[in-house]
């Protein structure tokens, strides 16, 4: 079993920054992808961003490319997101998950553990 917890979100301004970390215990992390996801109110929850076990491969969905940047610090059992430029339309709840795979990927089914989630609400 793995427990993972969000922390970092809050209130920001539109055009300002947040730094989201997931810290995972529990079960080894060893070997684990990790991933962003999203919820914002009234919308299914979608896929933000992924990073492999290794941290060589990472994607982003395009509405976030270019403004977020996903990264791990395995020897912390820590993944993060920081977020840049934000938008009105970032704001959601958001969720990190892990898959017992090293390889990533932007399926919602596919990952196997969910955090609780940490609210991000930007202001116009």
């Amino acid at each position: 079993q793995v427990q993972l917890v969000e922390s970092g979100g809050g209130l920001v301004q539109a055009g300002g920054s947040l730094r989201l970390s997931c810290a995972a215990s529990g079960r080894t992390f060893s070997g684990y992808a990790m991933g962003w996801f999203r919820q914002a109110p009234g919308k299914d929850r979608e896929f933000v961003a992924t990073i492999s076990w290794g941290g060589g491969s990472r994607y982003y969905a395009d509405s976030v490319k270019g403004r977020f940047t996903i990264a791990r610090d395995n020897a912390k059992n820590t993944v993060y997101l920081q977020m840049k430029s934000l938008k009105p339309e970032d704001t959601a709840i958001y969720y990190c998950a892990a898959r017992l795979v090293v390889t990533i990927s932007p399926r919602e089914h596919e990952y196997d553990y969910w955090g609780q989630g940490t609210q991000v609400t930007v202001s116009s």
